[in-house]
């Protein structure tokens, strides 16, 4: 169901041509951090918290077309259209999402690791880590970190969901709506049907190197939507290309940027 866009929490810096960031799931407009600064040497930056994420509104509804309005109407209302869109997981989801419904509102496309088609994936397991937390009075980093610690083992990816819960109240409290995220789930992990077909303008893929979330298979499909595509793998990176290999990610999509 198609509901009223939502105003979207916008984090900005520099000056220039805009450049609109979005991030992933679970994850908030400062995930960029050093990569935002570096853009913002040459452009506009707007780094965005999408819907159930950051500081940005909750709401049950958590679909690409719905997310894709509200980064269209939060930067119609930041007069920041056309924007070269960067998005990353979910957040490139989004991305081409708009590219398709709204070609006019994206100059230039990026999608980091992600591809337009459905995904098997069980990250609501963390979802459901996060909300079993008991949020008392007092409750440190360190014992949120073992509370997660069975569901969750990697150390890095608990690091990075904790980014999340808010110590400066007490007691802590997520800024992720987990309950709407869970919900839609399988929604997060599909991909919509009904989009119009293509966006013509130029797009960049980039890929980690040690990720199999853009198999060579895939390819006819994004160039069926994107004919421009060209894809780029980053060595030294899986997933979460950005933080891992910031220096090739930033390289990348620099020379794609300057074009």
């Amino acid at each position: 169901m198609t509901v009223a866009p939502l105003m979207l929490t916008a984090r900005q810096i520099g000056e220039g041509r805009p450049v609109v960031l979005l991030h992933g799931l679970f994850g908030q407009a400062g995930n960029f951090g050093a990569i935002a600064r570096r853009l913002a040497e040459k452009c506009r930056v707007i780094a965005l918290d999408l819907r159930n994420h950051g500081d940005s509104p909750h709401t049950d509804a958590m679909d690409y077309p719905d997310m894709a309005a509200d980064v269209r109407a939060t930067l119609a209302g930041l007069d920041a259209l056309p924007a070269a869109i960067v998005g990353h997981s979910m957040g490139g989801k989004v991305a081409m999402a708009l590219a398709l419904s709204h070609p006019d509102a994206v100059s230039r496309l990026c999608v980091a690791d992600i591809a337009p088609r459905a995904y098997a994936s069980d990250l609501g397991r963390y979802a459901a880590a996060m909300a079993a937390i008991p949020l008392r009075a007092g409750l440190s980093r360190a014992e949120a970190d073992k509370a997660l610690a069975a569901s969750v083992p990697a150390a890095a990816v608990r690091q990075f969901l904790l980014q999340n819960l808010r110590f400066d109240r007490d007691p802590p409290a997520w800024r992720l709506n987990l309950r709407g995220i869970a919900a839609a789930m399988p929604t997060i992990s599909g991909w919509p049907d009904g989009l119009p077909q293509t966006y013509p303008g130029p797009t960049l893929l980039l890929a980690g190197a040690a990720s199999d979330y853009i198999r060579d298979s895939d390819m006819p499909t994004v160039t069926a939507h994107f004919p421009q595509a060209r894809l780029v793998r980053i060595d030294g990176a899986g997933h979460w290309l950005h933080a891992e290999a910031p220096g090739p990610f930033l390289a990348a999509l620099s020379d794609f940027l300057a074009d």
